[in-house]
């Protein structure tokens, strides 16, 4: 229950704030959630701080060389015999 408090705050300030774009409330919203993910993962003390920025700086690589790789895949034609 305090959790979703917390995001029901959160929204609330930002749609005070005048944010209204879809695309600014998603982004935030991810942020926040991101947040939240890091701090329960801090709490269970599965890895150390050090450990998890570059564990998460890793993932984050690999997350745009997917991307980029998706668009490649996108943009590639047949070629001419």
């Amino acid at each position: 229950m305090k959790n979703s408090k917390f995001l029901i705050d959160k929204l609330g300030k930002l749609f005070e704030q005048g944010i209204i774009s879809s695309k600014d409330l998603t982004s935030e919203l991810f942020n926040i959630l991101k947040s939240k993910r890091d701090e329960i993962v801090f709490k269970m003390k599965i890895v150390s701080k050090d450990e998890f920025d570059v564990l998460s700086k890793r993932v984050e690589n690999l997350e745009n060389k997917i991307k980029k790789l998706e668009i490649k895949k996108k943009t590639k034609r047949a070629k001419k015999s």
